[in-house]
């Protein structure tokens, strides 16, 4: 009897111990930034850890068509960064699917044997950004802190915690260290109508409302804003004929431009109520599938 009491206690202790590692946070890897090039911040409390992502070939920087003048501004300011000299966070804002968050991963495939790494972070976990130091001090790289589709909503104080962020101080920003967001907002908050019904006019002087002071102030803590605007047909057309082409070479396949497909590419933006370099990719991703799933003749495109 005390045999099988002593083994019914022995494996309570082995299923709670197993429930309690279960509920311990993960091992925090150490990384090595010789070998890699980007990781994703991950929230744990008060702190947290970094998660080396493995990169897949994405798109490079001859792959952004169409928007030179926001490639120009960028890969300025990421020079000027990874040489050590001064330069700015950077707000990419616009329309969806037009390259932004492409274009941040692109200039990392640049820059990354210059020194350049690359850290994911969410919104909600730009207040760790002292752990975060703390991890990458000393270190010889330089780290861009990328914040992807950064929006606030109306009552969502977190906003305030991102404009002491960016103010920062010495410790908190370090020389190694630079944020660029991208957002669909310029200002990142909501604007609406009713933030002007709190101006009034005192002795010929209009004030206006301190709302809109407050959403504007947030936006003021990047020094450089780039925008990015809805295609044009002839832009995503451009896009799509970039697409066709770069798949078409890499699978050893030709093929040629006509009406048919420029009337199927618009169509299928059409479809789905927008233009941008995103529906180009995709287009082209399927025009490419099934080209090649049917067998079709790849020098009469416009007959799938």
């Amino acid at each position: 009897m005390s045999d099988i009491t002593t083994a019914d206690f022995m494996q309570r202790v082995v299923r709670f111990l197993d429930r309690y590692e279960q509920s311990l946070p993960p091992v925090q890897p150490q990384i090595d930034w010789s070998e890699v090039r980007a990781a994703r911040w991950v929230g744990q409390g008060d702190s947290g850890w970094l998660k080396p992502l493995q990169l897949t070939a994405g798109h490079g920087l001859s792959d952004l068509v169409g928007v030179d003048r926001q490639k120009q501004l960028l890969q300025a300011n990421t020079e000027q960064f990874v040489k050590g000299l001064p330069a700015n966070n950077a707000l990419l804002w616009g329309a969806r699917g037009t390259g932004k968050s492409s274009l941040v991963r692109a200039l990392l495939a640049a820059w990354a044997d210059q020194g350049l790494r690359l850290i994911e972070i969410d919104k909600g976990d730009l207040v760790h950004l002292p752990a975060l130091v703390a991890q990458i001090s000393g270190q010889p790289w330089r780290f861009l802190l990328f914040c992807d589709d950064l929006a606030f909503e109306a009552g969502d104080n977190a906003y305030k915690t991102l404009k002491t962020v960016l103010d920062g101080s010495v410790e908190a920003t370090p020389d190694n260290l630079l944020l660029y967001a991208t957002s669909n907002r310029r200002h990142l908050l909501p604007e609406q109508r009713s933030d002007n019904l709190a101006a009034s006019m005192v002795d010929g002087e209009l004030h206006p409302g301190e709302a809109i002071e407050e959403k504007i102030a947030l936006s003021d803590r990047f020094g450089l804003w780039v925008s990015f605007y809805p295609f044009t047909q002839d832009h995503y057309l451009d896009v799509v004929r970039h697409w066709l082409t770069s798949m078409a070479q890499e699978l050893g396949l030709e093929w040629q431009w006509d009406e048919e497909l420029q009337k199927e590419a618009i169509r299928w933006a059409q479809a789905r109520g927008n233009r941008n370099g995103r529906c180009a990719w995709q287009f082209a991703r399927s025009w490419i599938g099934k080209a090649l799933l049917v067998g079709h003749d790849i020098d009469r495109p416009g007959r799938i």
